[in-house]
């Protein structure tokens, strides 16, 4: 055997060795957290602790969002004048012309208005539910799925918990409020806002 095959030979044999040394674990040693995890978790049944006292006298609903199972807020018992067909008797269009203007302290400052009207989100037809762009009508307590045809992104993190507020934290059962509990439909944007406590001091360095 020539030298060249005894060097292979030994790279291999001390790889080799590496190997089986690198790999033996005292217990509660883990090549990463997943491992860790992974062999923490399987003993694990869940959790005693629940939200439920914290929800409190809210009326919530049960939604299913892909693999998101979560309750949030109950929207029409919440709406003052819910539900609209008891004044929108008729199909919108036939109303315009004999009725005086409604909802005239409602200003839509949403998106551009060659982009968005109130016919865009508001079933004409049937004023008690909402629409898709498509035309697909949406119920008022499932108000997230029309917000969530342009705020795709929004809607992502909302569905994971990353993205508005919990009703009651995180452990189960998982409330979360919706778009509509935290903005205004009609005016989503948030007005900036000082601190409570003005800085006087920070003021002055930025002069």
């Amino acid at each position: 055997m020539n030298r060249h095959h005894i060097a292979i030979n030994f790279i291999c044999a001390f790889f080799l060795v590496l190997l089986v040394f690198s790999c033996k674990h005292k217990e509660g040693e883990y090549h990463s957290i997943t491992d860790k995890i992974e062999a923490e978790g399987k003993n694990f049944h869940g959790t005693s602790i629940s939200s439920e006292k914290y929800i409190g006298d809210i009326k919530t609903i049960e939604v299913t969002e892909n693999e998101h199972t979560f309750l949030i807020p109950e929207r029409k018992s919440q709406i003052k004048s819910y539900t609209c067909s008891e004044c929108h008797s008729k199909p919108l269009h036939q109303m315009q012309s004999s009725v005086k203007k409604a909802h005239w302290q409602i200003a839509t400052e949403h998106a551009d208005t060659n982009t968005m009207n109130c016919a865009t989100c508001h079933d004409g037809a049937n004023m008690d539910d909402l629409k898709s762009i498509t035309g697909t009508k949406i119920n008022f307590n499932a108000s997230h799925r029309l917000c969530a045809q342009c705020h795709t992104r929004q809607f992502e993190d909302w569905k994971g918990g990353a993205h508005g507020k919990k009703i009651a934290g995180w452990a189960p059962p998982r409330a979360s409020m919706t778009c509509v509990n935290c903005h205004n439909p009609h005016k989503p944007h948030f007005k900036s806002k000082w601190p409570a406590r003005y800085n006087t001091q920070k003021v002055k360095e930025r002069k």
